[in-house]
């Protein structure tokens, strides 16, 4: 009997610390919050897929930078990015498919074999990395590959996976275990090496853009810049990363928000206690950070003044193109929002 009583009291004890660490979570709780429903408007499907340049609807057509588009994907395929022209969008068979955004007609698909983590479209040519972290560059006109190559095996990445950047002749890798290959695509022999990070795990590129002359790439820990400058590095556990003219935007897992030059030196600084970003963005004068359990923070770019709107939690993907924010079923217009 008493074996059982103790028994009881064990389960008690193992009850009570799961519900205290259930109960001690905590959450970004603004002291005040306004209501963004004259912002709203609602959008039919729903995100099931997103990478860094758009999101897959559940009734089969795509988000991308000019919102919603009603060209069929295909069944099985996730959009990955687009151009002007086409659209590309991949299979879990490694098939990556180039759609005619105006006809809406296949006009290629490339057997990689391997699963398409990201790809970019560029004068007829694609740049795209496998989750085997191999990547190549193929070539529409010939139907050929003018290079194939495999960096390090990784075992785990973080979903946020920036896709390549065709910069002049050059085509800049953002690759899964924390590099940046450089290629040039006429001399594909002699590429250049930029390593961000060497952990083991979730040290793929998540971020990657240009400002000028100066490349901003980012991995869940370090966020670096590369320039006629030189090379600068800042630390932080990341969450989101945000370029614009002249200023780069760190939102951070601890709720941070930072305003850095092109060099990484501070300009400004917020700070919203356990916030979780979702998703962020500059734009028109204004910084946006969406939290996790649905407060909408809108920014000066200075960081200084600020007001939050309640938009209801992120329970699915969440992205924002334009001045436009696509979450669970809404499109909420940024620039009718305010930070006064």
């Amino acid at each position: 009997m008493r074996h059982v009583k103790n028994l009881s009291f064990l389960a008690s004890v193992v009850m009570m610390m799961l519900f205290s660490g259930c109960s001690s979570k905590k959450y970004f709780e603004p002291q005040k919050s306004f209501s963004a429903s004259e912002a709203s408007s609602a959008y039919s499907g729903n995100i099931v897929d997103l990478s860094r340049d758009g999101g897959t609807l559940s009734n089969g057509s795509y988000l991308g930078k000019g919102g919603i588009k009603t060209v069929p994907l295909g069944k099985g395929y996730r959009f990955l990015n687009e151009n002007s022209q086409y659209l590309l969008a991949a299979n879990a068979e490694g098939i990556l498919k180039v759609i005619d955004k105006k006809s809406k007609k296949t006009v290629r698909k490339i057997s990689l074999h391997v699963p398409v983590v990201s790809a970019t479209m560029h004068h007829g040519m694609i740049a795209y990395i496998l989750n085997n972290n191999a990547f190549g560059v193929y070539v529409m006109k010939g139907n050929r590959k003018i290079v194939e190559s495999r960096s390090e095996i990784t075992y785990a990445i973080d979903t946020r996976a920036a896709s390549p950047m065709f910069i002049d002749n050059l085509v800049v890798m953002p690759m899964l275990d924390g590099k940046l290959i450089i290629v040039d695509i006429h001399n594909t022999q002699n590429a250049k090496v930029v390593y961000l990070s060497s952990q083991k795990a979730f040290n793929n590129i998540i971020y990657l853009s240009r400002i000028g002359n100066t490349m901003v790439a980012a991995t869940p820990k370090m966020l670096a810049t590369l320039g006629s400058a030189g090379q600068f590095e800042y630390r932080a556990n990341i969450s989101e990363v945000v370029a614009t003219k002249n200023r780069i935007y760190l939102f951070t897992k601890e709720g941070k928000v930072v305003a850095l030059t092109p060099t990484l030196k501070h300009v400004g600084k917020a700070k919203f206690k356990f916030a979780h970003f979702a998703v962020a963005a500059a734009l028109g004068g204004k910084v946006y950070a969406l939290d996790q359990h649905g407060s909408l923070i809108v920014l000066s770019t200075d960081l200084k003044k600020y007001k939050v709107y309640d938009v209801g939690a992120v329970e699915e993907a969440a992205f924002i193109t334009g001045d436009k924010l696509y979450k669970d079923g809404k499109v909420i217009h940024l620039s009718t929002l305010g930070y006064e």
